[in-house]
C-alpha cells in the first residue's frame, strides 16, 4: 500500500488542495515518527503511523473550507468520518478509524448529542497507541499555517475552547508522548 498513491488520487484533481494537506500530513508524521521512536517501550506499528498519518485527513476534499481550497458539500466538522469512509472503500478500515477519530482530541457520543455535531452518534476517539500519537502530533500543525508548529501552551488555549475534556486527554498524551 502506497498512501502517497492514494492521497494522489483522491486529491489530485485539486492541486492546492492536495499541496496543504500534504505538506500538513508530512508535518504530521514525522512529528508523530519522531515521538514514536522515542519511545520503543510502547513497541507501536511504524509503518502503519507512517500511512496512517499522511492519510487521515483525506477526507477534507469532500468538505466545504475554501480557505484551504476544499470546495465540497460538508462541513469541515465531517472530514474524519469522510476518510473514513474513503479508507474503508480503500480496504484499510485500520487508517480509517484514524481519520474518524483524529478531531479535536477526539469526541464522545454525549458531547456530539450535546453540541449538535453532523457526526455518526458513536465514540470518535482515539483507542490505539498509534491512533493517539497521530492524533497528538495532529494538534501542533494546523492547514492554514503550514510551517509553524504550535506550542504546547498554543495547542492548549485551542483546544479549551471546545472544554477541559480534550485539555484533559492532551494532557495526558503530553505525560505519554513527550
Amino acid at each position: 500500500m502506497d498512501a502517497l498513491s492514494i492521497l494522489k488520487r483522491h486529491l489530485s484533481s485539486n492541486p492546492e488542495l492536495f499541496e496543504t494537506v500534504y505538506l500538513h500530513s508530512r508535518h504530521v508524521m514525522l512529528k508523530a515518527l519522531d515521538l514514536a521512536d522515542r519511545h520503543p517501550e510502547l513497541s507501536m506499528d511504524r509503518n502503519f503511523i507512517e500511512e496512517a498519518a499522511l492519510l487521515h485527513d483525506i477526507g477534507v476534499y469532500r468538505t466545504n473550507a475554501p480557505d484551504i481550497h476544499c470546495l465540497g458539500t460538508f462541513p469541515y466538522i465531517c472530514h474524519g468520518y469522510l476518510g473514513r469512509e474513503i479508507m474503508d472503500q480503500e480496504g484499510l478500515p485500520r487508517h480509517g478509524l484514524v481519520c474518524e477519530r483524529h478531531t479535536g482530541t477526539g469526541l464522545y457520543l454525549t458531547e456530539i448529542l450535546d453540541q449538535n455535531l453532523p457526526l455518526p452518534h458513536r465514540d470518535l476517539v482515539p483507542v490505539s497507541l498509534e491512533e493517539k500519537i497521530i492524533c497528538f502530533a495532529d494538534k501542533f500543525y494546523s492547514k492554514t499555517q503550514l510551517e509553524k508548529e504550535f506550542s504546547i501552551e498554543e495547542v492548549r488555549s485551542k483546544l479549551i475552547k471546545y472544554g477541559p475534556e480534550g485539555v484533559n486527554r492532551f494532557d495526558r498524551w503530553c505525560e505519554m508522548f513527550l
